[in-house]
């Protein structure tokens, strides 16, 4: 198969989870964790294909979700199932088994990343290819603070001349929502992110990941503002 131009997700998704059990599963705001991105997916056009990299196809099934017309369920291999396995090993057998231009790939446990973050980063992420600029993308939060080491010695200021912490030079941290890239800058590394990757700066809320009951109880919240918002804005247009 032939994958020149097509747009593929991959959305890995195990049954089991340390510090949150169940939790892709686990109903957040009325519907379980693994539809909030599955459905922003399914909503971008150019996304081909959303391919599923699991152990838990049955528990899948048990929440309604099957192979479908955009939808390959993948059984995991054995030997990649496990908390300790790499997430590259998962990604590396997908993209030998699933044909495309360009990997998008994003967790089930991001469930505020949008669709216009999503057409955004692909979209730098086709310019900076096509400029050379970049080989692959991740999103980033944006960090302009003051960092101390643990014995309290200042990282990245003067504690003698205290500047404004919007003046601050920013760190870029990886928040685990978005990786974009293509076959041949995986093979380059071995991994999601390439030789030359783009940074792309995303909302703090919406880029809230969930690894701990504290993330869970912040995405509930989250939720719960966002659906306040858009009654009010149905009930007031000027909202």
């Amino acid at each position: 198969m032939n994958g020149s131009g097509r747009c593929v997700a991959l959305l890995p998704m195990k049954a089991n989870s340390q510090r949150v059990p169940g939790k892709n599963f686990r109903p957040l705001h009325g519907k379980p964790l693994f539809r909030w991105i599955l459905d922003t997916l399914l909503d971008i056009d150019e996304v081909a294909e959303v391919v599923i990299n699991t152990d838990a196809r049955d528990i899948l099934a048990e929440n309604g979700l099957t192979d479908g017309p955009r939808i390959r369920i993948r059984d995991r291999a054995p030997e990649l199932c496990g908390d300790t396995v790499s997430m590259n090993l998962i990604l590396a057998d997908d993209v030998a088994a699933v044909e495309a231009e360009t990997y998008l790939m994003t967790h089930t446990t991001n469930p505020m990343l949008s669709a216009t973050t999503i057409q955004d980063a692909l979209n730098a992420y086709r310019n900076g290819l096509n400029a050379g600029t970049c080989d692959s993308l991740f999103t980033v939060n944006k960090i302009q603070t003051r960092f101390y080491r643990a014995d309290a010695s200042a990282v990245n200021h003067d504690p003698d001349n205290l500047i404004q912490t919007q003046d601050l030079e920013p760190w870029y941290e990886e928040n685990s929502n978005l990786y974009i890239f293509s076959r041949d800058s995986f093979a380059s590394t071995n991994a999601r992110i390439g030789k030359k990757p783009a940074l792309h700066v995303m909302d703090k809320l919406e880029a809230t990941d969930i690894d701990t009951p504290e993330d869970w109880a912040l995405a509930e919240a989250i939720a719960q503002l966002r659906a306040a918002g858009r009654v009010l804005q149905s009930c007031n247009p000027f909202w």
